[in-house]
């Protein structure tokens, strides 16, 4: 998209910040809140800002960048504490020393995998966008041969083929990453019913 790397840096910066303050609140209301309302309200966040940035396009503004990712930092806020508290308010604490290591191995393989089965699918929806996009790269289409007679491009030359193919290329990779946050949003949908399983003990939640 063009952006310098300081810009890009100050285009993420939201969502850290959307985090840090959700869970300035959250971390007040987790012991007065069905903490399994909290992570209900985070998970919605996050899915209404993955159905944003599903809907991106290569001149997206900055600011519906920045509103996106705070909103997914919001939500993230929101999980992240209520989580953590629902982990370890049924145990006793004796065994808390040995949970915490076992919870953070199972949370960064679970990232990891997440991540891993995310990237697997933006290099394969990529590969396949291209290769579909690239049917309509042929003689009979109108918009490419209106393309070539005003001088945009020389479909003839080397150098006119390598520069359309890196367009086709740019707008496969884009349409890649919206089909991985679409996938996101659905997962993170899907993934509510499973806040039932969550018991919620009688006495005060307490944060670890």
């Amino acid at each position: 998209m063009g952006y310098p790397i300081i810009d890009v840096g100050n285009l993420l910066a939201p969502r850290g910040a959307g985090t840090m303050l959700s869970m300035l609140i959250v971390g007040k209301l987790v012991e007065k809140t069905d903490p399994r309302i909290l992570i209900l309200l985070g998970l919605l966040f996050i899915a209404f800002s993955l159905r944003q940035m599903s809907l991106f396009t290569d001149e997206v503004s900055g600011r519906t960048i920045v509103i996106s990712g705070f909103l997914q930092g919001i939500g993230l806020g929101c999980v992240f504490v209520p989580l953590s508290a629902l982990t370890f308010a049924t145990l006793g604490p004796k065994v808390r020393t040995e949970a915490t290591p076992l919870y953070n191995l199972i949370r960064n393989l679970g990232s990891s995998l997440g991540v891993s089965v995310v990237i697997t699918m933006l290099s394969q929806h990529s590969q396949t966008n291209h290769e579909g996009l690239s049917t309509f790269i042929e003689p009979g289409n109108l918009g490419l041969r209106l393309f070539s007679e005003k001088g945009n491009i020389d479909v003839q030359s080397d150098i006119g083929i390598f520069l359309l193919n890196g367009m086709v290329n740019k707008q496969a990779v884009l349409l890649a990453y919206l089909q991985d946050f679409r996938f996101m949003m659905w997962l993170t949908l899907c993934s509510i019913p499973l806040l039932f399983l969550f018991k919620v003990p009688d006495k005060e939640v307490a944060l670890i």
